[in-house]
């Protein structure tokens, strides 16, 4: 995987073979980035990455400038990878090892972009599950967004508060206001 823009842009990123993930293609996040640089300043803005694996969202956060950025991931080698990474970038990235519905269910901090790309395999209820914590407990700043990476396969849109998706290959991004 690689950079795509930014201070950093070009640079690439090699995961160890044995974290249990699958990073968002290139061609997809550039795309969605490419979308997110007509709403906001990256400069201005916190994100939230929840199922963080490789980090991939919040490098591509960072090097545009956005300096509050948490990942949040259960595994705890993506966790540590995703620290050395950032380290070595000298990134301000805050990692979280936690089960991500657990986190929601108790974080209290607003953000302005939710970025969720949990395992495409999840039944229906986990990626529902997903808005419906998030807008429950109100960790949207006004204005805010939460995207939800998934496959073509899967169908966010009846959920309350989705806005509409776009589709870049075998990957969907569900956008929900």
């Amino acid at each position: 995987m690689r950079i795509i823009s930014g201070q950093y842009k070009g640079r690439r990123i090699t995961a160890p073979k044995k974290l249990p993930v699958r990073p968002t293609t290139d061609m997809a996040k550039e795309s969605l980035f490419n979308i997110l640089n007509n709403q906001f300043y990256f400069d201005e803005i916190s994100v939230l990455d929840l199922f963080a694996g490789t980090g991939n969202i919040s490098y591509e956060f960072a090097s545009r400038g956005t300096e509050r950025i948490t990942a949040v991931d259960e595994n705890y080698g993506c966790i540590k990878f995703i620290n050395e990474t950032a380290e070595s970038f000298e990134m301000n990235i805050s990692t979280i090892k936690s089960d991500v519905f657990k986190f929601l269910e108790k974080s209290q901090q607003q953000n302005t972009i939710i970025f969720a790309d949990p395992p495409y395999n999840f039944p229906i209820e986990a990626f529902a599950n997903i808005p419906q914590l998030v807008f429950q407990n109100d960790l949207l700043e006004d204005d805010g967004l939460l995207i939800v990476e998934h496959s073509k396969h899967t169908d966010l849109s009846h959920l309350e508060h989705y806005s509409h998706s776009k589709s870049y290959g075998g990957n969907m991004f569900s956008f929900f206001e």
